[in-house]
């Protein structure tokens, strides 16, 4: 009897989890499971497709970094998706970030949370073709993503401060008054030399806009600069591998 209160106590949680991830509570899908429309491709040749509900990115040889953005700024938010990431592929997904004329050739740039498979640095924050590197000062945790299945993601921006969470575990808690507070959201498929192909998957991207008036006021500044790039041109960097020190490309 014991056994059995336990399961229907298991499966309760299942399901409330469950629906807590699908809830409205005024979340707005991002992808409709089923076009591209609201995202534009910038930079590089990988291919990005829809295929059952997830959007599929696949590496092309010899690119460089390739990000699939939204048309649309973000300023405040709480983001969720899931995501299942090829082993030997790192990925990422962009938040905050810009593409400008003025800045090397429209280059994507601005903080990114990064995903590879695990032991990694899934869930930190780092700064996109910004110069500046890593912007997570530690990164103790390397297992809050599973490898070989779907995992949840969870990003609440909130002015300086960026909080990531994997399958519910608190990766990072970042304040960094130096980065881009507003831009767009980019899915990264990473450039791996001749390497692959290699392929990431993301489905159920949805956004909470937790400062509206101020998403309104920033349409337009996804095409201009961030404040804290470093460097006027930073170059592509070989794509990490496996089993080599670690050091994120740009």
């Amino acid at each position: 009897m014991k056994r059995t209160k336990w399961a229907v106590a298991a499966l309760v949680l299942s399901l409330s989890a469950t629906a807590a991830w699908g809830a409205d509570d005024g979340f707005v899908s991002l992808f409709d499971g089923k076009t591209l429309d609201g995202w534009t491709q910038r930079n590089g040749l990988a291919t990005y497709r829809v295929d059952d509900g997830a959007v599929v990115g696949r590496t092309a040889a010899s690119s460089p970094n390739s990000f699939l953005c939204t048309d649309k700024a973000y300023c405040d938010f709480e983001l969720l998706f899931e995501v299942k990431v090829d082993p030997g592929l790192n990925s990422g997904v962009q938040i905050r970030s810009r593409s400008s004329k003025d800045y090397n050739d429209e280059r994507v740039h601005g903080p990114q949370v990064e995903i590879e498979t695990a032991p990694g640095e899934s869930g930190y924050i780092y700064g996109e073709a910004t110069g500046r590197g890593w912007l997570s000062p530690n990164q103790d945790k390397k297992d809050a993503y599973k490898n070989d299945q779907w995992n949840q993601f969870r990003v609440v921006a909130v002015g300086p401060r960026i909080q990531t969470f994997i399958n519910g575990v608190p990766v990072e808690d970042l304040t960094d008054e130096a980065s881009s507070q507003c831009g767009f959201i980019g899915l990264q498929v990473h450039g791996v030399g001749d390497r692959g192909p290699f392929e990431v998957r993301w489905r159920n991207i949805t956004i909470k806009d937790l400062a509206p008036e101020k998403t309104e006021k920033a349409q337009g500044v996804q095409f201009t600069p961030a404040p804290d790039i470093k460097q006027k041109d930073p170059a592509q960097k070989p794509a990490r591998q496996k089993k080599q020190p670690k050091k994120k490309a740009e």
